[in-house]
């Protein structure tokens, strides 16, 4: 009798033992979605505020990674500890897509895999969710035309630029700038010296590594090698404040056109102090909203929310002193509603 009741308990543990992560997907249990940024910005906490709100909303439990200077490493060992846990999505900004095919690829084969703000392209991600950062950067490179209408010298400070958005992004100002015609797959390496067109130089784009001590650095000295120079064009959420600090140190803030990307607090209010001529917002709150919206309904086998190509566009727009401060306000009432787990 006692071996009999022991294999009916065995049997039922079988039929019914299923953890709970193995049916979240199809409702019975809680999801949990991953969402990894490539770095520690402002702009990575605002995103985190979207991805926490539609957590929320839905029910799912979302795990935010931000990786540290160890761009790649970082992010590979985040999404490998993702899989282990068995998450039902992820939700990736590649630090150099052409190099992480094979963790990307492998997420994608266990899980549901989106990129956000930079593309895969090549991966096999479902979708990508972000803005066209090659028009992105033909907007700022018309911020650039406004800020110094009748031509001169400037530089380019981005991050990393192995890394998709930043490429099409400084593409798209040096193309608007040098007035040639659209094309995203035009490539003019950082080492080809002098870019010239249009009345406009472009001395040279300096990169960081995602370390904004280094990104100050590359500022104060461009100033030092590069004294006349007009206008700074920052392309990453930290680039703008650096520029900023770097010429407020150096006695020229005002002097010097700055041109930002991204809504940092400190774009914002030099936009309003007027030392800012512009920026273009991209949209990381609906980032983190949308890659967590998409990858709930996809580990549920609803693929309604993915377009034909693949690309769910979320518009750039230009922030100047006219719009600044109700553009502002609104991102102040969205980052309050939802804690986040990095500083403000």
């Amino acid at each position: 009798m006692k071996s009999c009741t022991v294999a009916l308990i065995v049997a039922a543990a079988m039929l019914f033992g299923c953890d709970s992560k193995s049916s979240s997907s199809d409702g019975g249990g809680k999801q949990t979605i991953g969402f990894v940024t490539n770095g520690v910005a402002s702009f990575w906490t605002i995103a985190e505020a979207g991805a926490k709100a539609a957590g929320k909303d839905l029910g799912v439990q979302v795990e935010v990674r931000m990786p540290g200077k160890d761009g790649a490493g970082d992010q590979k060992r985040m999404i490998e500890e993702l899989l282990a846990m068995q998450v039902d999505g992820i939700a990736v900004s590649p630090v150099d897509s052409e190099n992480q095919l094979d963790i990307l690829n492998d997420a994608a084969k266990r899980t549901k895999l989106v990129t956000h703000d930079s593309d895969a392209a090549k991966s096999d991600r479902l979708a990508f969710i972000g803005v066209d950062n090659y028009n992105a950067g033909r907007m700022c490179g018309q911020l650039v035309k406004e800020a110094i209408p009748d031509g001169g010298e400037l530089m380019i400070f981005v991050g990393r630029i192995e890394q998709d958005n930043a490429k099409l992004r400084r593409q798209g100002v040096i193309d608007e700038l040098l007035g040639r015609s659209h094309d995203p797959s035009r490539f003019d390496a950082p080492d080809v010296g002098v870019l010239e067109g249009g009345g406009y130089k472009i001395l040279d784009t300096r990169t960081d590594a995602f370390d904004q001590a280094n990104a100050k650095a590359q500022a104060e000295d461009a100033l030092v090698k590069y004294p006349e120079i007009d206008c700074m064009v920052g392309l990453f959420a930290y680039n703008p404040p650096m520029i900023i600090e770097a010429l407020r140190g150096a006695g020229k803030l005002g002097q010097i056109a700055i041109i930002g990307f991204d809504e940092d607090d400190a774009t914002l209010q030099g936009i309003i102090d007027g030392h800012v001529h512009g920026t273009v917002v991209q949209n990381p709150y609906q980032y983190g909203y949308q890659s967590v919206q998409l990858l709930s309904e996809l580990a549920k086998g609803k693929s309604d929310g993915v377009p034909a190509d693949k690309f769910i566009n979320v518009p750039a727009r230009k922030i100047l002193k006219d719009n600044v401060e109700s553009f502002w306000t609104d991102l102040k009432k969205l980052l309050s509603a939802v804690p986040t787990s990095q500083p403000k």
